[in-house]
């Protein structure tokens, strides 16, 4: 928060770094109280930001979570499809985190890859134009650890 100067208008920033810290990708209360404390904004604020935006959790997630764009040119674009294939390359269903605690499926607003769409943003990287293989490819890598970068196309 001190990095912020401790201004109440970089809420969204502090929560998102704390999350990223947690080593789990969420908010627990006891960080949501000091931040409400120290920046002097209201508890349920900052629960309402966590809430309101799908990239902050208070639910522990993976490693790398996987948000599915559910905008509508994801989903002409054959986004529907997409949540199938993640779920069916990863073992586990929209809203779910693999027992290894490696991967989280979670829907997403638009993050603006509507370029190459189908998207999916994975942790701050972008893959876009997804087919069933490029999908598979995508989650042995999360679940092997690997670099994403040489993946990535945003």
């Amino acid at each position: 928060m001190a990095h912020y100067g401790n201004d109440p208008q970089q809420l969204a920033a502090v929560l998102l770094d704390i999350q990223r810290a947690s080593g789990k990708n969420f908010v627990e209360k006891q960080w949501a109280e000091l931040v409400s404390a120290v920046l002097d904004v209201p508890l349920s604020k900052v629960f309402d930001m966590i809430g309101f935006y799908a990239m902050l959790s208070t639910e522990p997630q993976g490693e790398y979570i996987i948000e599915i764009c559910k905008s509508t040119p994801c989903y002409f674009s054959g986004g529907d499809k997409v949540t199938l294939w993640f779920e069916e390359a990863a073992g586990i269903k929209m809203g779910e985190t693999t027992a290894d605690g490696k991967l989280s499926l979670v829907h997403s607003s638009c993050f603006g890859a509507c370029d190459i769409s189908p998207a999916v943003k994975i942790n701050d990287d972008v893959f876009g134009n997804l087919t069933p293989d490029k999908v598979k490819t995508l989650v042995q890598y999360c679940l092997q650890g690997k670099d994403l970068q040489p993946l990535c196309q945003k």
